[in-house]
């Protein structure tokens, strides 16, 4: 086995640079864009003729978003792309270039970088991005981060434009990628539902479907990575409102109801890593998107709630109990 220690930063780069000449992607076409300087200098230069640009960042960390156990490193790679897709899919931007920045405990076999790093490339293929260069650091535990920099036609979408009184709706089902999850952690890989498994591995942003709200006129819109209750908290903080959520209204994964799973409600609620968009806006406007958005639903209502305060109800309008679970950083 050849370790990274072996090869050194240098090589490394120049490794993972060939990987990157080889994989041969296609130039973003949004805004504009032409690249002037990719990787190799001191930093990515590009043009860009039109639309604003927008930038996010996400980091996984082995031990903390991901273990060996759970997730092969290839799907570590696509899955760290796409978390910065989504957030660049939340403003109904299109994706461009991003920079890559790897802690590497020197002991880490160089086959699994690669792996990472194939992964990464295999998402850029498949949503139209670029690598342009990045950063190698020693660690002792592995960590990559992706600094992801798209650009949107008109005024991005926001978590902070939503009024009193707008629909309430989800581009998609949730709850398959905390269901696969659970089934990982109990070792059911071999033997769970395809989907389930694929759902968390190998989650696919809504970048189209951004777009389409923003075009239809929306204006309020963000990625469910947390969990939906936790991140329509954060919504309503963010524009001074509450939601109220129709639970029966919630789309659940139409696996979890072929498996019977009990808390199928609870794992589209707060499981998290879904990479759907929720989004408000006033019910023409809703009405619209689902026109173009195949699998959006309405499930609730905006309200001059306490900012931030998520109420759920069942079908006669009674209220349910719900708590604001989701994933949150160092608790």
């Amino acid at each position: 086995m050849t370790t990274v220690g072996d090869i050194g930063e240098f090589a490394l780069i120049e490794r993972l640079s060939k990987q990157v000449d080889a994989a041969r992607l296609a130039s973003p076409g949004g805004a504009g864009f032409r690249l002037r300087l990719g990787i190799g200098d001191d930093a990515a230069a590009w043009q860009a003729s039109a639309g604003i640009v927008v930038q996010t960042t996400d980091t996984m960390v082995d031990g903390v978003h991901f273990t060996e156990a759970t997730t092969p490193w290839k799907d570590v790679g696509w899955k760290v792309l796409v978390a910065n897709l989504s957030d660049i899919a939340s403003m109904g931007a299109v994706p461009l270039c991003g920079i890559v920045t790897l802690g590497l405990p020197p002991g880490l076999d160089v086959a699994s970088v690669d792996a990472l790093y194939a992964g990464m490339l295999e998402a850029c293929a498949t949503y139209g991005a670029l690598i342009v260069g990045g950063d190698v650091v020693n660690a002792q535990r592995a960590f990559v981060t992706v600094a992801l920099t798209g650009a949107c036609a008109g005024e991005p979408l926001t978590r902070a434009a939503a009024r009193p009184g707008d629909t309430l709706a989800v581009t998609g089902p949730l709850g398959a990628s905390a269901a696969g999850l659970r089934l990982l952690l109990q070792g059911k890989a071999d033997t769970a539902p395809a989907s389930l498994i694929e759902a968390h591995r190998r989650p696919r942003p809504r970048i189209e479907a951004g777009q389409s709200i923003l075009l239809a006129g929306g204006r309020c819109a963000m990625d469910v990575s947390d969990g939906l209750a936790v991140d329509l908290g954060k919504l309503g903080k963010a524009s001074g409102v509450g939601v109220r959520i129709e639970a029966e209204q919630v789309p659940r994964a139409p696996v979890l109801a072929a498996l019977g799973e009990p808390d199928a409600l609870e794992l589209a609620l707060s499981g998290g890593e879904d990479y759907q968009l929720v989004f408000a806006a006033p019910r023409q406007t809703i009405e619209h998107v689902l026109e173009e958005v195949r699998g959006a639903v309405i499930i609730g209502e905006v309200t001059a709630d306490e900012p931030g305060m998520v109420r759920l109800i069942d079908a006669a309008g009674t209220p349910m109990p719900l708590t604001l679970a989701g994933w949150e950083h160092l608790r």
